[in-house]
C-alpha cells in the first residue's frame, strides 16, 4: 500500500499550526497585572534565620561600643603577671544560657 501525501500543501500545515497556537488562551491585561503585584509583594518581604538575627545583633554590638581602654590595660596587666583565673564553669553556663535565648 502506497501513502501519497501530495493533497496536503505544506504552506496550509503552516497556517493550521499557526491557526493552533492563536488559539490557545492567552492571560488577559488584569491577570497580568495581578501577578505581577503578587510578585513584587512576594520579593519585598525577607525573612532572616534566627542565627541571621544574632550575628546583625552581634555585628550591632561590636560596631557601637566604645573600648573601655582602663579595663582593657587592668585585664592586659592580670593576664601579664599570671594572676589572671577564669571560672570555666561560670563561662560554660552563660555560653548556653545566651544560646537557649538565640534559639527561643
Amino acid at each position: 500500500m502506497k501513502i501519497n501525501n501530495s493533497t496536503i500543501n505544506p504552506s496550509k500545515l503552516d497556517s493550521m499550526k499557526n491557526r493552533e497556537l492563536d488559539s490557545k488562551v492567552k492571560p488577559d491585561a488584569d491577570t497580568v497585572k495581578r501577578a505581577s503585584e503578587a510578585d513584587m509583594k512576594s520579593a519585598s518581604k525577607v525573612e532572616m534565620s534566627a542565627s541571621a538575627q544574632a550575628m546583625n545583633k552581634a555585628k550591632a554590638l561590636a560596631s557601637s561600643e566604645t573600648v573601655d581602654e582602663a579595663k582593657v590595660s587592668r585585664l592586659q596587666k592580670l593576664i601579664d603577671e599570671g594572676r589572671y583565673n577564669t571560672d570555666a564553669s561560670a563561662i560554660a553556663d552563660r555560653l548556653v544560657d545566651e544560646h537557649l535565648l538565640i534559639t527561643e
